[in-house]
């Protein structure tokens, strides 16, 4: 999806070394796991097997090979005013837009321009050839978080209906969650931070067709 042309965008590329880690879909509240992915949002393939024998390593004398890692190659793309931002890993593409881009304060109803960024993000799952499609709402932490479990949800759905109208193919499978203030993005102390953690993410796997276009409580 194109970034919008009114906005310069700005990308940073990041190595992170991850453990091997299964898809889950846990509890909306964080239980020890890293704050900044929710459960089902981060996968990871099993490091390559190495032959430590092969005579076509060039090890020195007495060097022996260090345990196998995998390396997920992260690439970030957002605009300048942080309103939209596009992640893309080895295996998934997530796309976070901020409340304020889809929603009025504390709403659930679409603001005029959401439905031509929710259709950009459909030409990406289409793109993508995905058939399961992931769609997160979050607040900040500002109400009470029992208010932010509704609103998160409710935002999260609705973008979920103007995929599910976009796509116009029953082959794909939708979970639709919201999660309050659980896994901010970035700091609730201040104003910048907490319009960043109001958002929602639409997460679906990379295919193989690869494109590199394309670029929550208010």
């Amino acid at each position: 999806m194109a970034l919008p042309p009114r906005s310069a965008a700005t990308t940073l590329t990041a190595l992170a070394v991850l453990a091997a880690l299964s898809l889950t879909g846990g509890p909306a509240r964080a239980d020890g796991t890293d704050p900044s992915a929710p459960p089902g949002s981060v996968t990871t393939s099993p490091p390559p097997t190495v032959d430590p024998t092969s005579p076509g390593l060039k090890l020195a004398d007495g060097a022996t090979l260090a345990p196998a890692k995998v390396l997920d190659i992260k690439s970030v793309v957002e605009d300048l005013g942080g309103e939209e931002r596009r992640e893309d890993t080895n295996s998934d593409v997530t796309f976070a837009l901020q409340a304020e881009v889809l929603f009025p304060k504390d709403s659930s109803k679409l603001n005029p321009d959401a439905r031509s960024r929710i259709q950009a993000i459909a030409n990406e799952i289409k793109n993508q050839k995905a058939t399961t499609v992931r769609v997160f709402g979050f607040t900040d932490n500002l109400g009470s978080y029992a208010h932010g479990l509704v609103l998160s949800k409710k935002r999260a759905e609705i973008v979920h209906d103007e995929l599910a109208a976009a796509l116009g193919s029953t082959d794909v499978t939708f979970e639709v969650r919201g999660y309050s203030e659980d896994y901010p993005i970035a700091d609730n102390t201040s104003e910048e931070g907490r319009r960043k953690n109001r958002r929602v993410e639409v997460t679906f796997p990379r295919g193989a067709v690869s494109s590199a276009s394309s670029g929550a409580q208010s």
